[in-house]
Order: C-alpha cells, then sequence, then structure tokens
C-alpha cells in the first residue's frame, strides 16, 4: 500500500527506543526523512544509523523535556535540517510506574512531572510545529497516549496526563482554521506493550511463572503488543489513505481494555 507520505519530513519525540524508535523506522521504510529527539545521546546516535541504512536523511537532536526551551530548540534544528515539519510524533511520554501506591503517599511533584513529561510536551511541541503546517496546508499530528486515558486503572496522576493527551487531539481536531488547512490530529491508546529494558521486562524476569499466569488470565491475544504493531498504526494515521480520520483514539490492545 502506498501510504503516500515519501519525502514528508517527520519529527517524533522519544524515539530513541520503543515506540518513538518503531515508529521511527516506520517512517523511514516509507522514505520520509525523520528527525527524532531524546536524552540519550547514545541510543539517539544507534537509531540514527539504523535509519540511514534505508538511505533516508535522519537527525538526532538530544533534548530533555523538562528543560524549558526544548520543545522550541528541537524544532528549529529539524526546520534548519528540513525546512519544514509535516509530521509530528508526541511519544515522549512515562510514569505509569512513579508515585507511591496510593494518591495519600504521593506528593505534588510526582502529578506535576508526569502532567508535565505527558501533556504538556504534547502541547508545547504541537503549539512550536502548528505554523508550518498552517503554512504549507498540511499535517498529521499524533499523540501516544494509553489505554490508562481511556478508563480507570493504573494510577491517577498517569490517567489524568493520558486522558488531557486524548483531549487535546480531539479538541484541536474540531477547529476549522486547521481542518481546512488539511491539519489532523489523532491519538492512540497502546494498551501494555513488552519493550526491552521496561517494567513489564523485568516483571517477567523476576518471577516468569507469575507473569506467564497473568498474561494468560489477562490478555485476550495470550500475549502483550510489540512497539512494532503499535508503530503500524501510527504510520497509517499519518498517511494519505486515513485523511478522512481526524479526532479519533485508536485503541491498541489486543482486547485488553475494557471500554468501548
Amino acid at each position: 500500500m502506498d501510504l503516500g507520505i515519501k519525502n514528508k519530513v517527520v519529527l517524533i519525540t522519544g524515539g530513541s527506543h520503543g515506540i518513538g524508535a518503531a515508529t521511527a523506522l516506520k517512517f523511514a521504510q516509507e522514505g520520509c526523512k525523520v528527525a527524532i529527539c531524546a536524552r540519550d545521546q547514545g541510543k539517539i546516535e544507534k537509531v540514527i544509523a539504523q535509519l540511514k541504512s534505508f538511505d533516508i536523511d535522519a537527525l538526532g537532536v538530544s533534548a530533555d523535556v523538562f528543560e524549558k526551551k526544548t520543545p522550541e530548540k528541537v524544532v528549529k534544528k529539524t526546520i534548519r535540517e528540513f525546512g519544514t515539519v509535516h509530521i509530528l510524533i508526541n511519544n515522549v511520554g512515562g510514569g505509569g510506574r512513579w508515585g507511591g501506591k496510593s494518591i495519600l503517599d504521593t506528593e505534588d511533584r510526582v502529578w506535576q512531572e508526569v502532567f508535565h513529561k505527558n501533556a504538556m510536551a504534547a502541547i508545547q511541541f504541537t503549539r512550536e510545529v502548528l505554523p508550518f503546517m498552517i503554512a504549507q496546508q498540511w499535517g498529521r499530528i499524533v499523540t501516544v497516549s494509553s489505554i490508562y486515558g481511556k478508563e480507570g486503572g493504573g494510577k491517577p496522576w498517569f490517567n489524568l496526563a493520558k486522558s488531557a493527551e486524548i483531549s487535546l487531539m480531539k479538541t484541536l481536531s474540531m477547529d476549522p482554521k486547521f481542518g481546512r488547512k488539511n491539519i489532523t490530529f489523532n491519538s492512540v491508546a497502546p494498551g501494555a506493550i513488552m519493550i526491552p529494558d521496561t517494567g513489564w521486562e523485568k516483571e517477567k524476569e523476576k518471577d516468569p511463572e507469575k507473569f506467564h499466569k497473568y498474561i494468560d488470565e489477562q490478555f485476550p491475544l495470550g500475549r502483550m503488543g510489540s512497539a512494532d504493531e503499535v508503530a503500524s498504526v501510527i504510520n497509517f494515521l499519518c498517511s494519505e489513505c486515513a485523511s478522512l480520520v481526524n479526532g479519533a483514539c485508536i485503541s491498541i490492545d489486543g482486547g485488553e481494555s475494557k471500554s468501548f
């Protein structure tokens, strides 16, 4: 299938591992120019080497979203390198395991940091790229939320931040001044995704038998998802094939979640 996005410029936040890196590689396979940002320079360089193996232009920017000027800095570097941004993937985030077991033993700092790393980063990067998308009359913005942005469960500070991301995309999608410029806003809500060097892998290593029993009981497909499976949906949402998809939040969870 021709997705119609060859030579588009893509910016992916948190693009050095997991869903972000898998998404970057999917866009590289489509012939896009890809920029990623993340904190770890070593991981960035590994992904950039993989991207360039597809004979495309790639840019890696070392940046921390907790630093005030990061969104502006990253977008400016991308613009200097590639001239514009056609597609933004708001992937940077996390914090689902931060804090204590209860709201009563979790301080305000955790709420603020989780919200900033997820929702505020999405807000700030979106604000930085929109002027370029408006000028070129084409753009795609996809924000990586979570099934816990759509239903209860998990930790409330994480749910709050992920719900805000979905709300941001839906609200912007309803604004005609963006829609009439062929700019769409969507979110994806992954369920449990097995990513190396993350909490799920540690749980598996700690007690394999307990872990496999949990998977068997909780997951209709009998397995967790992969970063590549999430990346495929993101890739499609940014394509010309998905030009009518605007304001959607698509669950990518193998039936794990309980919401409609």
